[in-house]
């Protein structure tokens, strides 16, 4: 088996009898035996249990006359972040406050990825409570990435990133509050799609502590592994409080179809100032020189974005007040195991009223409202770096501090091109069209207008057939 196949291409593989589901199994959990111990992307595994699913499904699949009316995904493994709700397993949020929690239930979208044919095999790891976009943390330590792993592979889905990248799985969940879908994606060299609020339920329980800007999805190392992805995962949720527009057709039938010609505004710099590598510059401009030449009409520009100043203590401060209350979500009751940076985000929501709060989400929305109206005004998409640096050296965010914030500080600057889009809801995606000098991934981000993830499907597809990307190995195997 490749490590590298893509789900749908193993799905295929599995349905042809070419290979079993156990045999499937026993590959990656064989490659993680003999890659986890370089990177500590999975944090817990089911072996045994995972094993005797494999087995039933095998036997289901001799039994079948028709392979193809099975699940989309029948068979094929797949890594889940620890930050998700799966019935019986161990889920510690990365904290050492909760190493001994266990999930009751299976979250919504994990159902749907059940009913699928996923089989899922392991967690991977996360920064405590997600909060930060590298991959560290007291309880299981620190995350490497297969094209370096001295070097981060991005937060909060980083396990996922490194796993996926690593060829320990052949697709991984991943959820996204502030970019933590697309930045492991652009720090691994994956695809990696946020989709828009209210598109994925976040069911059975009310966690809507974003606003609706925290949602899930996964990484991958295809466009049509990710519209299928989104294809079981999305629809409508008769128990929220909102949902997404029921899309025309099927994401799956967006893979390849015309995009037509977009206008495509581009930006190398921040919105909030903080400084840009000239690698991630480089990889925009060169993206826009192709989409150029696809033909459609390129130019730089962007959103009506208020000043860098406000951005950065306006806008940026109504995300963190917000960002801080997700510490009502995790259940701890043991405030004094979690990390320095937690223990003060929590002080700081208990320190802010009910006035405060609710003055952060209206200028949340003020600011989303002010910004989507330019969206199929000016342009249709809009291109940046992922992120504003080549993936940093672990532990990086966390050298001299002096205050426990700091680390989330940081993070703000190393995604300064992520967070306002999980404000503004709209869909967004990273895809790993370049890499650096040192043979670092650095992904390039396409936001689409509100509800529309076809588009972006359409046009990343066709960037994905002009500069393919699925030869790149990382060096670890």
């Amino acid at each position: 088996m490749d490590p590298y196949m893509s789900a749908l291409e193993l799905a295929a593989a599995i349905k042809a009898k070419q290979v079993s589901p156990l045999e499937a199994v026993d590959f990656y959990l064989e490659r993680t035996d003999a890659l986890n111990d370089k990177l500590n992307a999975v944090t817990w595994r089911r072996d045994d249990d995972v094993r005797a699913e494999a087995k039933a499904a095998g036997e289901t699949l001799a039994g079948s006359g028709d392979p193809t009316q099975l699940g989309t995904f029948f068979g094929v493994p797949m890594a889940i972040k620890d930050l998700t709700f799966v019935e019986g397993w161990p889920m510690s949020f990365g904290s050492k406050a909760l190493l001994d929690n266990v999930t009751a239930f299976d979250a919504t979208f994990i159902r749907d990825l059940r009913d699928a044919g996923f089989l899922f095999h392991a967690r991977t790891n996360t920064p405590e409570f997600g909060v930060v976009c590298v991959t560290e943390n007291d309880a299981w330590g620190a995350t490497g990435n297969p094209w370096d792993t001295t070097r981060t592979p991005g937060g909060s889905s980083g396990g996922s990133g490194s796993a996926l990248a690593a060829g320990l799985a052949p697709i991984a969940h991943a959820s996204d509050g502030g970019g933590s879908i697309r930045i492991p994606a652009s720090c691994c060299g994956l695809v990696g799609l946020k989709p828009s609020r209210g598109r994925v339920s976040d069911g059975p329980l009310v966690s809507d502590v974003m606003q609706g800007g925290a949602v899930n999805g996964c990484l991958s190392h295809t466009i049509a592994d990710t519209a299928a992805v989104l294809d079981l995962i999305s629809g409508d949720d008769p128990t929220a409080w909102y949902n997404a527009p029921t899309p025309e057709r099927p994401f799956s039938q967006e893979v390849g179809a015309p995009p037509g010609r977009l206008r495509i505004a581009y930006q190398t710099t921040a919105p909030t100032g903080a400084p840009v590598d000239p690698a991630c510059v480089d990889a925009v401009e060169r993206t826009a020189a192709v989409l150029s030449d696809l033909g459609h009409d390129v130019f730089e520009g962007g959103p009506p974005w208020p000043s860098q100043d406000e951005v950065r203590e306006h806008i940026s401060g109504l995300f963190i007040t917000v960002w801080n209350t997700s510490m009502a979500y995790w259940g701890v009751q043991d405030w004094s195991k979690v990390e320095p940076l937690s223990a003060a985000m929590r002080e700081a929501a208990m320190n802010t009223n009910s006035l405060d709060y609710v003055q952060a989400v209206v200028g949340m929305q003020i600011f989303t409202r002010h910004l989507v109206e330019a969206w199929g005004r000016d342009f249709d998409v809009y291109l940046t770096p992922t992120i504003a640096i080549e993936p940093p050296k672990i532990g990086a965010l966390y050298e001299d501090v002096k205050d426990p914030t700091d680390p989330l500080m940081r993070s703000a600057d190393m995604a300064a091109f992520t967070p306002l889009f999980n404000v503004t809801g709209q869909p967004a995606i990273s895809l790993p069209l370049h890499w650096s000098e040192r043979g670092l991934p650095i992904g390039i981000q396409l936001v689409g207008k509100p509800w529309g993830e076809a588009e972006l499907i359409r046009l990343s597809s066709q960037l994905e057939q002009a500069m393919p990307w699925r030869d790149r190995r990382p060096p670890i195997g």
